[in-house]
């Protein structure tokens, strides 16, 4: 059985519109300039990247290589580098802190 986690004191309750902010608010498409595959990317922070996939894997190459399940691997190298190109450029932002 599950237990509810407890309320800290001092922090305000996760609403709906939290939970959607933190899933979906900032992300913007980001193509893989190796393969093309499109995917949903916001940065959190210089160290956290989140990433939506909106297509199956194995249409990414070097996903396609790798045993599964590839949910529980790292990001393609490519896409990396094709995300942090961006960042560079100053086209993905990236929140101070």
């Amino acid at each position: 059985m599950w237990a509810k986690a407890p309320v800290v004191a001092g922090t305000a309750p996760h609403t709906e519109a939290d939970r959607r902010s933190f899933l979906s608010d900032g992300l913007r498409p980001v193509e893989c300039t190796s393969c093309g595959t499109c995917v949903l990317v916001k940065k959190n922070s210089a160290h956290h990247t989140s990433i939506q996939w909106q297509t199956p894997t194995d249409r990414c190459p070097e996903f396609a290589s790798r045993p599964k399940p590839a949910a529980l691997l790292d990001t393609c190298s490519k896409l990396r580098a094709s995300i942090e190109s961006l960042v560079a450029e100053g086209l993905l932002e990236v929140p101070d802190g």
